[in-house]
């Protein structure tokens, strides 16, 4: 039991609540169900709308148009890698997890993360924009731990009591 329990408490102390996504992929997907949900919406109270009024001409002048505004998308990579952000980037095939610091004309300067002492410098036709991932909190992640840790301690107090 003891076993276990250490490696449970070296798995959880080791994991992490962040993943690296493309910034790109993530947005679109995020457009196109805010997207769905508001032409849903709009579909549902136009019905309701046709139901109780009788006249065909009155609902098609009450129907609204949806516009959509879409944000321009990075094209640059000078763009797409913003100043103290964490992006996990790969150059000449090798991967590496950095923070952003600044663009010094065409070239990257960043550092490693948390080691800010070990400077990167790279230029920007080095980095492969197609592998470019951004960190974010990933939500579902952090729901396995956390229920994986009260397991854990619901174990524990159980292995106390019936001893």
């Amino acid at each position: 039991m003891k076993k276990f329990l250490y490696l449970l408490v070296i798995s959880l102390s080791l994991s992490n609540c962040y993943t690296y996504k493309a910034s790109a992929e993530t947005d679109d997907v995020r457009e196109t169900q805010q997207v769905k949900r508001q032409n849903d919406k709009k579909q549902m109270t136009a019905n309701v709308v046709s139901m109780d009024q009788a006249d065909l001409s009155a609902t098609s002048s009450n129907k609204t148009v949806l516009v959509k505004t879409n944000k321009p998308k990075a094209t640059n990579i000078m763009e797409k890698l913003e100043p103290n952000k964490f992006y996990k980037i790969d150059v000449a095939e090798q991967s590496y997890k950095i923070q952003v610091d600044k663009w010094e004309s065409d070239s990257l300067v960043a550092h490693v993360i948390h080691k800010p002492k070990k400077i990167l410098k790279f230029h920007k036709n080095q980095i492969n924009q197609s592998t470019i991932a951004e960190r974010r909190f990933s939500q579902p992640v952090a729901d396995i731990i956390t229920v994986t840790a009260y397991a854990g301690i619901g174990a524990g107090i159980w292995a106390l009591i019936n001893k």
